[in-house]
């Protein structure tokens, strides 16, 4: 058997799947692998259309695919501490009114964006524009938008371009809900069959402890694919995105996954969930 995947080059994919990409996963399917931003898979797997039997996806996608597509209970990132950020050039800034840019409006990220600045920008925000995410900082550094919405390594770079953090998405919400931040999701498509989905999320799980046990065997394979990312970022990042949630989600995970998406359908940014969309077989 073979299976075609997509994920992206980011470091905490790289190393999640680095065994089982290169066959050292004892029984696992193989694997036909396709780089991809989660915008780009986000949208193949809302499309429909793609052929791919496994997707890493943003968990605010969920409510428009699990028709189709399983949650794996593994392989994916949450956390604590690892929240996006909205960015401006000045402190304080007051975000009524003005115009945002995101990395996209299918993202968990936006979910978590829309559901702050409800609490906290009683005036609303104004134009929320999407432009690609390495774009966002430079624009707001050079005043093309008064704030942009950052994810991932530009935790730890967007004092080089001179910016402030007005606002920690995941602070807001592990403050009000005490549950970790939901950030990307393993699903693979339903229509593969209840012994392959749990023989897919088995290899995920092996593959990831497989990682922690030799980190120096992703290495390659994660500088390979980090598009020029300093070393000890891409350490920054896997440590922040992989974590005991990505071998399994458990009970607060799968806790944090429904609450983002019941607070975010009451807000109509998403469709609700139906009581069984999150099982697994």
């Amino acid at each position: 058997m073979k299976l075609k995947i997509a994920y992206s080059p980011c470091p905490n994919d790289t190393f999640v799947f680095d065994a089982w990409a290169h066959g050292r996963v004892p029984g696992a399917p193989r694997l036909d692998v396709t780089f991809a931003d989660i915008d780009v898979t986000n949208g193949w797997a809302e499309g429909g259309a793609d052929d791919h039997d496994v997707l890493k996806v943003s968990y605010a996608v969920l409510p428009w695919i699990l028709d189709e597509y399983a949650l794996l209970p593994c392989g994916g990132a949450l956390g604590r501490g690892c929240g996006p950020l909205v960015l401006t050039r000045e402190a304080g800034v007051d975000l009524t009114g003005k115009t945002v840019a995101v990395p996209s409006e299918r993202s968990t990220a936006y979910l978590l964006f829309r559901l702050w600045a409800a609490e906290t920008v009683p005036g609303g925000v104004g134009n929320v524009v999407v432009m690609p995410f390495h774009e966002i900082m430079p624009a707001v550094r050079d005043g093309k938008v008064d704030a942009g919405l950052v994810i991932h390594e530009a935790r730890f770079t967007y004092q080089n371009y001179g910016l402030h953090c007005l606002a920690d998405m995941g602070e807001h919400w592990e403050a009000t809900t005490g549950l970790p931040i939901p950030l990307g999701a393993i699903v693979a498509r339903r229509s593969l069959g209840e012994d392959t989905l749990r023989l897919l999320a088995e290899s995920a799980r092996t593959s990831v402890r497989m990682a922690w046990d030799d980190p120096a065997a992703s290495r390659p394979y994660v500088l390979e694919h980090a598009q020029e990312m300093d070393p000890k970022v891409a350490d920054q990042h896997i440590g922040l995105y992989v974590n005991e949630f990505t071998a399994d989600l458990g009970e607060h995970g799968y806790a944090a996954v429904r609450g983002l998406l019941t607070r975010a359908a009451a807000e109509g940014l998403v469709p609700p969930l139906g009581p069984a969309a999150l099982s697994f077989p």
